[in-house]
């Protein structure tokens, strides 16, 4: 089955069907009962059912088999095989799970942030998973293999948005377009925030006189490696150190503290940094193809 699905395929599975159950949530309670414009293929089947009659299904399945062809040749069977998995997962469980539950039926500004929080965390435990809800899902990871710069939230929010403002120019519905769009965006952050929130952290960049000894100290405290770049002041032309450190934000106090304790003329700036790699962090591994994996 490892050879099919890759390794960890429980940890996945059990990460699909999480995320599968809170996107089925997200969609069936809170953005159908609302008359929201549908995002993704399936979006687009309804468009195309309501203007030619065409059975939803059929026109979704349609929709899906070149997209799918494409990501597996991109993206390679593993992924293939774990986006079919999740597929079936999601229908079941938008299908039958998900009407044993209570549909909200209360306002639909609260109905779109609520669809759009519980479904973006749905969808970003499917993508850290290694695997896709099909759709437009295939496209989105298509290109992210190509290119593995761009944020998946930003992705999904434009794939997404197309169709949506699509349905909504189509049948008039200003208002489902716009609280469209809201969920849209809030799957985005949901998304980006949940993926790339993991591996974010700060980075700190020290001017001191006595490096070494601060390089020391900062091991001892959080057990992070550093990096000593020689430096001169601009004004004095004094010779000094710069320690580059990079650490989650929670140890970044204590590298504070342990600069302070060292050299309390030291002079630190601290940087937001979206995503750290490398010996000590995790990677954050989505839509990579097989080989690099």
């Amino acid at each position: 089955m490892e050879k099919i699905f890759g390794e960890n395929w429980l940890r996945n599975m059990l990460l699909e069907l999480a995320g599968a159950f809170f996107a089925a949530i997200g969609l069936y309670n809170f953005a159908i009962p609302a008359g929201f414009p549908m995002a993704g293929f399936s979006g687009l089947a309804v468009i195309i059912h309501r203007l030619f009659g065409l059975p939803v299904g059929l026109v979704s399945l349609l929709l899906n088999v070149p997209v799918a062809i494409l990501c597996f040749r991109l993206i390679g069977r593993k992924f293939f095989a774990r986006s079919i998995r999740c597929m079936v997962i999601s229908s079941v469980l938008i299908d039958y799970v998900a009407p044993l539950l209570p549909l909200y039926l209360g306002s639909r500004m609260i109905a779109a942030i609520c669809a759009g929080v519980i479904g973006g965390f749905g969808y970003s435990l499917i993508y850290l998973a290694l695997s896709s809800s099909g759709g437009t899902d295939f496209v989105v990871m298509a290109l992210k293999s190509r290119h593995q710069h761009l944020q998946l939230g930003k992705l999904v929010f434009i794939a997404d948005a197309v169709i949506i403002l699509l349905g909504g120019l189509i049948f008039r519905d200003f208002d489902g377009m716009v609280y469209g769009m809201i969920i849209d965006y809030i799957y985005a952050i949901m998304v980006d925030k949940i993926l790339y929130g993991m591996n974010a952290g700060k980075l700190a960049l020290i001017v001191t006189a006595r490096g070494k000894d601060v390089t020391k100290k900062i091991d001892e405290v959080v057990s992070r490696g550093t990096t000593l770049l020689d430096a001169r002041g601009g004004y004095t032309e004094d010779r000094l150190d710069v320690v580059l450190c990079a650490c989650s934000t929670k140890e970044m106090v204590n590298v504070e503290a342990a600069v302070k304790a060292v050299d309390p003329n030291a002079f630190s700036v601290v940087i937001e940094s979206n995503e750290v790699m490398g010996n000590g962090f995790r990677r954050l591994r989505i839509a990579e193809s097989e080989k690099e994996m």
